[in-house]
Formats: structure tokens, sequence, C-alpha cells
């Protein structure tokens, strides 16, 4: 079974859908696939459906809805005798997806990162620049941007799409050591327009931005970040940031790109 999360729900058994149509199946479906190999209890996914007002038909619609699913799974799996029950399993009060979890596109970007984010650490930078991309790649847009999201799912788009800000950030600093600020530009412009008040990521941009040749552009950006952060929470940039200012308004060489070997480190 192949299944995807990072994006619109997508799910395949020996090159056939099983993806659901109907609303409350998929949301049943991605939050399964994103536990797979694990039970999800009765009560969770009752939550997840009907949040904590569930209707008094709550546990016969929900096994109705198992059923469909099992119908789905049934009409992908070889002539050969083998049961939908053995692929989504009743267990333990809940039910289980008993797949590798290998087979959800999270669990590759989450194996992707870990392994990216060791390379960075043991100083392997061009690898953990690969790898944290490939593992930003597996993203298709929006996540599950075709289900609908009750308490369970939230919570996992959640944690998922702040892992996905903070697995990019990690990536920019990578490739700034790298000295691919000229190719970070476009990149971090629409990041920085899509979190204006987002300070590393503005920070980076100032630094991509100076070592290009740009430091008036730079200090443009510090400036519309201070006027948004003022506008929209009456607070000023953080010191870190106001270092930063100061640094390319003086053109200090600790902005410079490091010298290979020298270990040294960006001043945001």
């Amino acid at each position: 079974m192949d299944i995807k999360v990072l994006g619109p729900l997508e799910a395949r058994h020996n090159g056939r859908s099983i993806t659901p149509s109907a609303h409350k199946p998929r949301q049943i479906l991605a939050l399964l696939a994103l536990q797979a190999g694990h039970v999800v209890t009765v009560p969770a996914l009752i939550e997840e459906l009907w949040g904590m007002q569930p209707p008094r038909s709550a546990l016969t619609t929900l096994q109705t809805y198992i059923l469909q699913l099992r119908r789905r799974i049934g009409a992908a799996l070889p002539p050969d005798g083998s049961d939908p029950k053995d692929v989504l399993v009743t267990s333990y009060g809940g039910y289980m997806l008993d797949i590798d979890p290998a087979q959800v596109d999270v669990q590759e970007y989450e194996r992707l990162v870990s392994a990216g984010t060791r390379a960075v650490e043991v100083g392997d930078e061009v690898s953990g620049s690969r790898l944290l991309r490939s593992a930003l790649g597996l993203w298709r847009g929006q996540m599950l941007v075709d289900v609908h999201i009750g308490l369970r799912l939230a919570v996992e788009l959640t944690r998922l799409e702040e892992s996905r800000l903070g697995v990019l950030e990690a990536c920019i600093d990578v490739d700034l050591r790298l000295g691919r600020h000229h190719a970070l530009l476009s990149e971090l412009a629409v990041l920085t327009a899509r979190h204006p008040m987002h300070e590393n990521l503005c920070a980076q941009y100032m630094i991509a931005l100076h070592r290009s040749g740009r430091p008036w552009r730079a200090l443009d950006v510090f400036k519309n970040l201070r006027s948004t952060l003022v506008e929209e929470l009456g607070v000023e940039p953080s010191a870190r940031l106001q270092q930063l200012q100061r640094a390319i308004l003086n053109s200090e060489p600790s902005l410079d790109l490091p010298r290979q070997g020298k270990g040294a480190q960006l001043v945001i």
C-alpha cells in the first residue's frame, strides 16, 4: 500500500486507488495512515469525526465507515483469498492499518529529516542539504488539503507544518554556509512574504541579500519587518535582528561567508 498525506490524500494498493470520496471515511483513512502500525482507539476516531458532541449512533456509524474502507481495500487485493481485515485490523479497542509505516510518505519525510540532521551534525553539510531538500520535496502542497480536519488531525497537521518550517530554516542555514546565497534569494523572498513576522526567515533573507551585494535591500527587509511588528503587535524586532541591522550598516566582516574549514557562524 502507498499512502500520501503530505498534500492531497492519495492511497493506492496494487496500483488501484482505495481513496474514499466521502468526507468522514477520508478522515478515518488519513488518521489511520498517520498512525500506521499503531492502534487508533474508537474514542479517538469518534472525536476526530464528531468532536466533543458525537451523535448517539456514532459507534454504529463508525463501524459502517470502517466496513466501507475495507471494501475498497478488498477490491484492490489479489484474488488469492486475502482478507482486508488483515490490512485494516480491529484490535485493542480500536483499529489499525497493519502496513509498513514506510509506505506512508510522512515516514519517509521524517527518515530523511533525521538523516539530513545527522549529516549536518557531523559536518557533512552538502549531504545534509541534499537530504533535507529531499525531505521537503515530498510535500505536494498543503497537507491533507482535501480532507475535513477534526481535532485529532489538527494536532498532526500543526506538528508536521511546524516541522516543515523548521526543516526549511535549517536547510537555508546550511545552504548559506555553503555559499548558495544567490540561489536562495527568490525562495526567501516568497517565504518572508508568506511569513512577514518570522524573524529568522527575515534574518536569513537579510544575510543572503547582503552577501549578494544588496545591503540596501537587506535594510529594507528589516524596515518592513519592523513596521509589521509594530503595527500588528506593538513590539520592536528582537535584539538579535537589531544587531544584524547594525552589522549590515557597518559592513562588519562577521557577515561575510565563512572561509572553508574555519567553522564561523552567522551573527543571526
